[in-house]
């Protein structure tokens, strides 16, 4: 099953108004080989910077990221829900988005070995089933309120960024999937990123190769 499109955003230091300005820069990623170092590379890549015209300093998870932008320590960085948030309240500039850049992604997914889904078929299904069904209760708007207190009793935030928080993640056009779907054509991304930055260059092009949709088929019956 497919959860959502990571809700990424290219955040800079308040300097820095445009992508163009990034040249030169250090940006940071959480690792050099994951999938979101290659969004980043994309997005600055169809906006004129090849990634000789940067540095990279790999910083670890989103938590990380900001709290070493946010003291100077690199110029950029991708960050998702609430961080975005608390970057636009410092000042900070969200200069894209990451689908509007590079079209559909797939971020987050359930997924386990071939054999162990065979051998917990049963399971597998209840989970994808479970999970599809508290996805419907999150976008249901007659549950906002008890799913904004449900956020603030596991994070720390403030009640304006957790109202925040859930209208970015549960926007209909662009929250977390419905039905929790695959999005085959966000993974075609994922594999397209894959083959143009990963260190191992290897063309990857059919999403159904990592994909078996009887699980989810079974689920939704």
């Amino acid at each position: 099953m497919g959860s959502d499109n990571g809700f990424l955003s290219l955040v800079a230091a308040p300097d820095f108004k445009t992508i163009a300005g990034l040249k030169g820069k250090t940006l940071s990623v959480d690792a050099r080989t994951t999938g979101y170092a290659f969004v980043l590379f994309d997005i600055l890549r169809r906006n004129g910077l090849e990634e000789s015209d940067y540095k990279i300093e790999k910083v670890g998870g989103t938590t990380l990221r900001w709290d070493s932008l946010r003291e100077g320590k690199q110029s950029g960085t991708l960050l998702s829900a609430p961080f975005n948030f608390l970057a636009s309240e410092q000042h900070f500039n969200e200069l894209a988005r990451a689908i509007q850049v590079i079209g559909p992604y797939q971020d987050n997914v359930a997924a386990t070995r071939s054999s162990w889904a065979k051998e917990n078929r049963t399971k597998v299904i209840a989970f994808i089933r479970g999970y599809a069904q508290a996805i419907d209760w999150l976008h249901d708007k007659a549950n906002r309120e008890e799913a904004i207190s449900i956020l603030l009793n596991n994070v720390k935030m403030s009640p304006e960024l957790a109202e925040r928080t859930y209208d970015e993640l549960l926007d209909p056009k662009d929250g977390f999937f419905r039905k929790a779907r695959v999005n085959t054509e966000g993974m075609r991304t994922v594999l397209a990123l894959r083959s143009r930055y990963a260190n191992a260059k290897k063309v990857l092009v059919d999403p159904l190769k990592y994909y078996d949709s009887s699980y989810y088929d079974a689920a939704m019956r």
